[in-house]
């Protein structure tokens, strides 16, 4: 995924009401989006280097988006609504093998309890193939990615719709998308979402495949790089 037109870059000075930061511009500061809703543990500290899109809505209150920053030498991607684009992205071009060979891909199909699934595979002689994604950023101990940044009631309840489907013998799979190229393992920071980590480890138990892949990422773009390992638990 090529960032077109190129990214802006600029200072952090702060971020804060969650969606919100204030990014220092050729010596004048500008409010901008902030899209990602997590603590953004790490990768909020003032002074980062940060780049930013601008959207060609000329209605748009705030013009500017915050697309990266610079945590530890390495560029992390914070835009966690680019996620499932890049997933798409990568199914289309094949780069995902452990979900190749279907043929149809719908996106946000309703589901379970007042969900929907981030992706829904299908093909000739295939059970349907339920595919959640969810955008990790956290790396408090790199090379180790863990998510989540914080507790997230809506994440569990998507782990527990996963567990349904594949105890109805439908294959279900988690993929964790690190959004870093600093990573080199993923787990489950079971200490910041105790019922996070217990749901994961239900949902495995009960045949749910989990998933996991890091980022290449350059202020030019930012796509789908390679398989790193799960590992279930955090260390202590």
């Amino acid at each position: 995924m090529r960032f077109d037109p190129p990214l802006i870059p600029g200072r952090l000075e702060r971020r804060y009401k969650r969606f919100l930061a204030d990014v220092e511009l050729d010596g004048r500061m500008e409010t901008v989006h902030c899209p990602d809703p997590g603590s953004m543990l790490g990768l909020a500290e003032p002074g980062s280097r940060v780049w930013l899109s601008r959207s060609a809505n000329p209605a748009r209150k705030l013009p500017l988006t915050w697309e990266l920053v610079e945590a530890r030498g390495s560029l992390v991607g914070i835009n966690t609504a680019l996620a499932n684009a890049l997933v798409a992205e990568a199914l289309e071009k094949k780069r995902i093998p452990e979900l190749a060979g279907y043929g149809e891909m719908r996106r946000e199909v309703a589901y379970g309890e007042c969900s929907r699934i981030d992706f829904l595979l299908a093909g000739a002689g295939k059970a349907p193939c339920y595919v959640e994604v969810k955008s990790v950023t956290l790396a408090r101990r790199p090379p180790v990615a863990e998510f989540p940044d914080s507790v997230t009631a809506r994440g569990t309840r998507h782990l527990a719709e996963l567990e349904a489907r594949s105890r109805a013998n439908e294959r279900a799979v988690m993929l964790f998308l690190a959004q870093r190229a600093d990573c080199e393992h993923l787990t489950i920071a079971g200490d910041i979402d105790p019922a996070y980590a217990q749901a994961c480890a239900a949902a495995i138990l009960a045949g749910v495949e989990v998933l996991a892949y890091a980022c290449s990422i350059s202020p030019h773009g930012i796509e789908i790089d390679r398989p790193i390992p799960f590992r279930p638990a955090a260390r202590p």
